[in-house]
C-alpha cells in the first residue's frame, strides 16, 4: 500500500512538473484567441429588480445546492446586512437605499462575471480554470490543487473555498449554467426571474440594447454600462441609476486584470525557486495531505 502511494506521489509530482513547463507559453497562446462574437451574455437592470431573490433560489436548484422553500426567499430581512457569494450561495441579492424614492430601493445581483480576460484563469497554476468561446469560465475540480491564487486574484472576489469539507474541498462559483446552455437553455436565473431584470442573450446584442436604453430614458440611467469595459470586459452586464461605485461596485480599469497577476507572479519566480520545481512540490505536498485525510478517514470508519 505504501509503495503504490509512493509510485503514485511521483506520477502525479512528475504530471504536474512537466504541465507547468508549458503553462506560460499556453497562458500567452490563449490570451491571443479571441472570443465568439457571438458569445453570451446578461444584461441586469437595477432599476427594475424588484429583490424577489427567486434568482437565488433557482440558482440553488440548479446546482444542486441545498436550499429552503421559494416562500421562505420573501424575507427581505437579510438585506440589512451586505453579502457576498459563498460555497452555499453562488449569486446573491443585496439592496441599497434610493435617493430620488425611497419606496423603491435598489437590488443589484452579484455572482461571478465571467471575464473577458479572467484573472482566475491567469493566476491558476495548474489550468484548472478555463475560459469558453460562449463567455462562461469554468472550474476543473480534478486540475485543481486547492492553492486558492484565483480567490486573491478576482478583482471581484468572487471563488469561494468550501473550507468545511475535509476531504474534498471545491471551489465554488456561477458557473453561467454552462451545462444548461450547452443544451440550448437559459441560465436558471434568467428563467424564473418575474420581470425580466436580467436578460441573456448575445454580449453585442445586449450592449445595444443597454445603449439604446441610456438613450431613450436618459434620466433613469447613468450613462454607462457596467462590464462593457471593465477589466476588458465582461460577460455579465449592468445598467443602473446611481453610480456603481455607490452600489459597491468595484473601481476598477480598462485594462484586462490578468496583466497584474501574471507580473507578480513573474517577479517571485524571478529570484525564487523555478515554477517547474515549485509547481511539482506543491502538487505533491497537496496530494499527500489530501490521500492521508482519505486514509485516516477509511481506517475510521
Amino acid at each position: 500500500m505504501a509503495k503504490q502511494s509512493r509510485r503514485d506521489f511521483f506520477k502525479t509530482t512528475a504530471l504536474i512538473g512537466s504541465a507547468t513547463v508549458g503553462l506560460a507559453n499556453s497562458a500567452k497562446a490563449s490570451q491571443k484567441n479571441a472570443l465568439s462574437e457571438d458569445r453570451a451574455g446578461v444584461l441586469v437592470d437595477t432599476s427594475v429588480c424588484i429583490g424577489c431573490r427567486k434568482c437565488e433560489w433557482a440558482c440553488k436548484t440548479v446546482n444542486n445546492l441545498p436550499t429552503d422553500p421559494l416562500e421562505v426567499y420573501q424575507d427581505r430581512g437579510v438585506f440589512k446586512k451586505h453579502r457576498r457569494p459563498n460555497d452555499k450561495a453562488l449569486t446573491v441579492v443585496n439592496e441599497y437605499p434610493n435617493t430620488t424614492s425611497e419606496k423603491f430601493p435598489i437590488n443589484v445581483k452579484v455572482q461571478c462575471m465571467h471575464c473577458d480576460k479572467p484573472t482566475c484563469l491567469s493566476a491558476c497554476i495548474v489550468g484548472a480554470f478555463s475560459k469558453n468561446e460562449n463567455g462562461s469560465v469554468v472550474w476543473d475540480t480534478h486540475k485543481c490543487i486547492g492553492c486558492r491564487y484565483c480567490m486573491v486574484a478576482c478583482p471581484f472576489q468572487i471563488p469561494a473555498f468550501e473550507y468545511e469539507e475535509a476531504l474534498k474541498p471545491d471551489i465554488k462559483k456561477c458557473d453561467f449554467c454552462f451545462e444548461r446552455t450547452a443544451k440550448g437553455k437559459i441560465p436558471g436565473c434568467v428563467e424564473i426571474c418575474p420581470v425580466e431584470a436580467i436578460t441573456y442573450g448575445r454580449r453585442e446584442d445586449l450592449l445595444e440594447a443597454a445603449k439604446e436604453k441610456i438613450k431613450n430614458y436618459p434620466n433613469r440611467y447613468v450613462n454607462r454600462i457596467f462590464g462593457e469595459h471593465e477589466v476588458g470586459g465582461t460577460s455579465w452586464l449592468y445598467l443602473s441609476n446611481r453610480q456603481f461605485e455607490e452600489l459597491a461596485f468595484p473601481k476598477l480599469g480598462k485594462d484586462p486584470a490578468p496583466g497584474v497577476s501574471e507580473a507578480i507572479q513573474h517577479g517571485i519566480f524571478a529570484y525564487f525557486v523555478p515554477p517547474v520545481a515549485l509547481y511539482a512540490l506543491l502538487g505533491g505536498v497537496m496530494w499527500l495531505n489530501k490521500n492521508k485525510k482519505h486514509t485516516d478517514a477509511e481506517n475510521e470508519s
